[in-house]
C-alpha cells in the first residue's frame, strides 16, 4: 500500500520535523547571524547539488530581498576538478546537503576556510564531512529519510533559510510568521488528499514544464526534480519571464503546464502569464491559495488560505510532493527507489 511507504510517510512526517527544527535550531541561526552582522558580511556562496540547489533558489530570492545580501551558487568543479578557486572576499560562504559527504561540496568549503571566510553548513548530518569543514551547523533535525527522493529534508532545509532570515532580521513578526509554517503545511496535506484523482489524469503525461516565479522559482526546480526522479517524466522548469523567451513554442493545445501561484507581489503577473497560455490552449495545473488562478486551471491544486509570500515554498511544494508521488504510483513505480538513483549521491 502507498500508505506503507516511506515515501509517503516522509511526507506527511513534515509538519513535525519542521516544528523541530524551529524549536531547537533558533540559537544557532542567531550566532551565525551575529557573525554575519560582526564580520559586515556582503554576500553569500552556497556550494549545494540537486534538491539542496534548489533549497539555495529559495535563499538567493529570501535573502536577497530580507537581508539584502547578493547570493550566487558556488561552481564545485572549479574547487574539485579545475583545482582554481576564485576568492571569496568577504563571504559566508554557505554548505547545504542532506549527507554532507559529496566530496565536491566539501572541496569548496575546505578552500572557504583556507582562505579565511566564514563558513557554515545546513545539513542533516551535524558530524559529516562537510560539517567538520564549517565554523557553524544547523542540522535539519529531519531524522532518517529513507525513500530516495528527498522531502522532509528539503523543506526543513528551506525553514533552516527562513529561519536564518528572521535572525539576521530580528524581526519579531517574521519568527511568528515563522511558527504558523507546521500547521499550515498540515493543512496543504490535508487539501492534497484527494491527490489521486488529480494524477489518474496525467498517467500518459510524457513531458510538462513547471513554471514559478520569485520565491518560488525554487517550488519550480523541486517539483521538476520529483517529476523526473519519481515518475521518469520530461519536466523543464522556468521562470515565467524566461519561459517568454523561447520556450513559449513548446506550449500546443493540451501542453500541461504546472504553474506555482500563491498569493503576493507576483500574482498579478502569474494571473496575465497563465491567461496568455489558456489562449495557446495549454492544460493548466494551478498550485494556488487564490480562487481566480484556480479557476483558470484544468486542474487546480489548492493551497491553504493566509501564507505570507516569503514562506510559502515550505508551503506550495507539498502539492507537488503528493502529486509525483501520486503519478508514480499510477504508473506502477516503486515510490522509494527510484530506478538507477540511489540516496546518497558522491559527485566530485
Amino acid at each position: 500500500m502507498l500508505t506503507e511507504t516511506h515515501l509517503y510517510q516522509e511526507i506527511h512526517e513534515q509538519p513535525t520535523v519542521l516544528a523541530t527544527l524551529l524549536a531547537r535550531e533558533q540559537q544557532t541561526a542567531e550566532q551565525l547571524a551575529v557573525a554575519i552582522r560582526e564580520r559586515n558580511i556582503d554576500h553569500v556562496i552556497i556550494a549545494a547539488r540537486g534538491t539542496s540547489d534548489n533549497a539555495a533558489r529559495y535563499a538567493k530570492y529570501l535573502w536577497g530581498s530580507r537581508n539584502r545580501l547578493t547570493v550566487g551558487l558556488a561552481t564545485p568543479s572549479l574547487f574539485s576538478i579545475y583545482k582554481q578557486p576564485p576568492r571569496f572576499g568577504n563571504a559566508l560562504v554557505l554548505g547545504i546537503s542532506q549527507s554532507g559527504k559529496s566530496p565536491d561540496i566539501v572541496s569548496v568549503l575546505a578552500e572557504a576556510r583556507k582562505q579565511g571566510a566564514l563558513t557554515a553548513a545546513i545539513t542533516n548530518f551535524p558530524q559529516s564531512d562537510l560539517a567538520r569543514q564549517t565554523e557553524y551547523v544547523i542540522n535539519l533535525q529531519a531524522g532518517l529519510e529513507q525513500s530516495v527522493a528527498a522531502t522532509k529534508t528539503y523543506t526543513s532545509e528551506l525553514a533552516a533559510i527562513a529561519l536564518l532570515s528572521a535572525c539576521m532580521c530580528q524581526d519579531t513578526v517574521m519568527f511568528d510568521e515563522l511558527q504558523r509554517v507546521p500547521s499550515l503545511v498540515t493543512e496543504a496535506l490535508v487539501l492534497g488528499g484527494d491527490m489521486q484523482q488529480a494524477a489518474e489524469r496525467y498517467c500518459f503525461m510524457n513531458a510538462c514544464v513547471t513554471i514559478g516565479r520569485g520565491y518560488n522559482y525554487a517550488t519550480a526546480f523541486e517539483l521538476a526534480l520529483k517529476l523526473k526522479e519519481l515518475t521518469y517524466t520530461m519536466v523543464e522548469p522556468y521562470s515565467s519571464a524566461d519561459f517568454q523567451h523561447g520556450p513559449l513554442a513548446l506550449v500546443e493545445p493540451r501542453f500541461p503546464v504546472i504553474t506555482i501561484a500563491p498569493s503576493g507581489a507576483l500574482l498579478p503577473e502569474m494571473h496575465h502569464f497563465m491567461h496568455h497560455l489558456q489562449t495557446l490552449g495549454a492544460e493548466l495545473i494551478v498550485v494556488s491559495d487564490d480562487n481566480d488562478a484556480l479557476a483558470l486551471a484544468r486542474t487546480p491544486l489548492p493551497l491553504p488560505a493566509g501564507m505570507p509570500e516569503w514562506l510559502s515554498p515550505l508551503i506550495a511544494i507539498i502539492p507537488g510532493q503528493l502529486f509525483a508521488m501520486h503519478l508514480a504510483a499510477v504508473r506502477d513505480y516503486d515510490v522509494d527507489r527510484p530506478r538507477s538513483l540511489r540516496k546518497v549521491t558522491e559527485t566530485h
